[in-house]
């Protein structure tokens, strides 16, 4: 059993120091080109906002070094000082030995409990380093009401998903996991649908976007490209940040169009609609439905590897837990397996970009023609104050997006 730990530590400070590494290594690239940036950049970003992005890519960069090492400390000494075995004792004294709702219960305390310690570094980030750079647009009063609804929403929905998922652990014996991930996949789809219409409206406000030529042009958009939504709704993302952003929520007959309003105020409606492009680009593309088939897959894949665990007498005990409990085995899992996925974390960024690559190829033919999509792309990243100059190895581990240079180059415009 001690082994079982020592390999467990060992991965977790091998994760860290591999990302502190790459953190470093990240720094050390936007410093190199601190003091001028490259041709190819400085046509993106004029020298003072380039020197504030390297300014704000430098500060987050510190202080991710900082909650990373604080929140991997926490998660040893939580997985090693015997805290999550004793909080599991007294959920298991609520009831009897064949109840489940308390085991429920035990997965989302210990969630809410491990999510403490991370709160004043959450508060900081938001309220000095987003700040600082003009970002931040959220007040105490709402953060603090955001955490809550937060918190609320985890007990409301998640625990009689919980309920319901241990309860499939004793009524269908060893194939649980793949009634469980039947659950949970079902689960995940009808969210696409339920979300944009009862939960995002607990968070934001969403307006119809106003008649007006900038419908006018994405409802053409749409018909051309053999795209119909819903809707087109504008969201108050403003009330809390300044960077900006659009997305589809839903599918089929249920898919709308989300557009931030900070988005609307930064670009002009030959952008926004070249934006809007990019995002149909993925429905056309199939990359939406590709890419809940990998998450079934993974999803799939997951809930086999619990299984596994949850038989093995060595996982459980190893960490003080009783054998065969399957709420340790899902809360163990969760907090685990970071330190695995991290290092494959490249493979899912490269399918990622692929697609973004594809996306923009279909924005700059639906378009006739890149500029549109470029301009959007570096008046975002001006805004964003996006780096511009990241590390390769940085970028493959954490980038979903090519970097704009990249993007760019893709489209036609950097040689």
């Amino acid at each position: 059993m001690v082994s079982v730990l020592w390999v467990t530590a060992v991965l977790m400070v091998l994760r860290l120091a591999a990302d502190l590494v790459l953190s470093a290594l990240n720094r050390a690239e936007v410093r190199r080109h601190a003091a001028e940036a490259p041709p190819a950049v400085a046509a993106i970003m004029d020298r003072e906002t380039y020197a504030k992005a390297v300014a704000y890519t430098l500060a987050k960069s510190r202080f991710g070094v900082l909650t990373d090492v604080f929140d991997t400390l926490v998660l040893l000494l939580v997985l090693f000082g015997g805290v999550l075995p004793m909080l599991f004792d007294v959920a298991s004294g609520w009831a009897g030995p064949d109840a489940t709702w308390n085991h429920a219960l035990f997965i989302l305390i210990a969630g809410v409990l491990l999510a403490i310690p991370s709160l004043p570094f959450e508060w900081w980030e938001q309220f000095r380093l987003e700040q600082k750079f003009g970002f931040n647009k959220s007040t105490p009063g709402l953060w603090v009401a955001d955490k809550l609804k937060g918190v609320a929403l985890m007990f409301a929905i998640g625990f009689p998903l919980l309920w319901a998922l241990l309860s499939l652990v004793k009524r269908v014996g060893n194939t649980w996991w793949i009634w469980g991930f039947a659950l949970m996949f079902g689960f995940q789809l009808l969210m696409l649908i339920l979300y944009p219409k009862l939960i995002l409206p607990l968070f934001n406000k969403l307006t119809p976007l106003p008649e007006g030529d900038l419908r006018t042009r994405l409802m053409a958009l749409g018909d051309r490209t053999g795209f119909r939504a819903k809707a087109i709704e504008v969201i108050d993302g403003s009330k809390r940040s300044g960077h900006s952003n659009a997305y589809f929520t839903g599918f089929g007959r249920f898919r709308r169009i989300v557009l931030f309003d900070t988005l609307i105020s930064q670009l002009t409606p030959e952008e926004l609609e070249a934006v809007l492009a990019h995002e149909i680009g993925h429905y056309r593309r199939g990359h939406i439905p590709k890419m809940i088939a990998l998450s079934a897959v993974m999803m799939l894949g997951g809930f086999a590897v619990v299984a596994w665990l949850a038989q093995s007498l060595w996982f459980n005990t190893a960490f003080g837990f009783p054998p065969a409990q399957m709420a340790p085995s899902f809360l163990l899992f969760g907090l685990l397996s970071g330190v695995v996925t991290f290092w494959f974390a490249p493979l899912g960024n490269m399918l990622s970009r692929r697609y973004e690559y594809e996306a923009d190829a279909f924005a700059k033919d639906a378009m006739g023609g890149p500029s549109a999509m470029i301009g959007a792309l570096r008046k975002l990243a001006q805004k964003n104050l996006t780096n511009l100059t990241p590390h390769r190895w940085f970028s493959g581990f954490h980038y979903s997006h090519p970097t704009l240079v990249e993007r760019e180059r893709a489209l036609g415009q950097v040689p």
